[in-house]
């Protein structure tokens, strides 16, 4: 199959302080707020919706197109994605800016301060289905630039391309229209609980609605509760108990690589979650969306042992 993989390409900037930041904040100057914080550790990493998605989806034995913008600092960025499988043509390059970076910095207390970058992602709106030079099977329009994510749906359904609409972080910049829009003919949407309730009240749309409006499957994720995928029945799928939980970045993004991957087999859409469940906890037992590792015939094994044998194990 040929999937594309359209969203954010960015850079995590995760700071780490030593300390309670209201411990620093007087309540009777917060109308004029000042403040600096001398951060202990700073890590870089590789993020952004589609670049998440797509290394997973690579490790699990696809080669899949990224679709978006990046800065003139991706060149490193680019060579490590295509040395992992990703196919990087859909890539534009936009001079003179920066990759959209992601800068949070977080206390002793777990609160944190954080401001996102566009930068290049900007740019994702010059980008068009009509440009490609060969059919598309599967796509997923992930969180990006809102007008990006206003163009993508209408051209997929223009073009014929089936489409997961995953609106989840961009749910609040987008307009009722707009998510309507999103949500009418997409092959399958999802999100997680807390954007599934915060969709609804922006649209006004009731769950019949929302299922009604989905060509496929409205899948809604529940953290450490599994998810729930509504087909043409409710399917409820567990969560994979990690050996050890590290960070929640882009566990999101590796449960829609594992469920991408189903679909690209033709399985049962229980199966699917299931991929999606096992491919989510492997990111939750490392630091980073994407320095989680395993092959195929490992992700099998550790798959048979949670699950047990079904068709997944059998066609692979």
């Amino acid at each position: 199959m040929n999937i594309v993989i359209t969203g954010s390409i960015a850079f995590d900037y995760l700071m780490s302080f030593p300390g309670d930041f209201l411990e620093h904040v007087k309540p009777e100057r917060i109308q004029k707020l000042s403040l600096s914080f001398l951060v202990d550790e700073m890590r870089k990493q590789r993020g952004g919706c589609a670049p998440n998605i797509a290394f997973s989806l690579a490790l699990l034995g696809e080669h899949p197109i990224v679709m978006g913008t990046a800065g003139l600092d991706f060149g490193e960025y680019r060579i490590w994605l295509e040395s992992s499988g990703v196919d990087t043509s859909g890539i534009k390059i936009v001079p003179d800016v920066f990759t959209a970076s992601f800068f949070v910095t977080t206390d002793q207390q777990q609160n944190q301060i954080a401001s996102f970058y566009t930068g290049a992602m900007a740019h994702a709106r010059e980008l068009s289905f009509y440009d490609f030079d060969r059919p598309v099977d599967l796509t997923i329009v992930s969180p990006n630039d809102p007008e990006a994510m206003d163009k993508y749906p209408a051209e997929c359904k223009a073009l014929g391309i089936p489409y997961i609409y995953d609106p989840s972080q961009q749910i609040v910049r987008s307009s009722p229209t707009s998510l309507r829009n999103g949500v009418e003919g997409a092959d399958i949407l999802i999100v997680n609980d807390y954007e599934f309730e915060l969709l609804k009240d922006r649209t006004g749309m009731t769950d019949a609605d929302v299922r009604a409006a989905v060509n496929r499957a409205v899948i809604v994720t529940l953290g450490a509760e599994g998810a729930l995928i509504w087909a043409d029945e409710k399917i409820k799928v567990p969560a994979v108990p990690p050996q050890q939980i590290v960070d929640p970045t882009g566990v999101g993004d590796a449960f829609r690589a594992g469920l991408i991957k189903g679909l690209a087999l033709g399985l049962p859409w229980e199966v699917c979650g299931r991929i999606g469940s096992l491919a989510a906890t492997y990111v939750l037992e490392t630091h980073g969306p994407q320095t989680h590792y395993y092959t195929l015939p490992e992700f099998v094994s550790r798959y048979r042992e949670a699950f047990g044998e079904d068709a997944f194990t059998s066609i692979i």
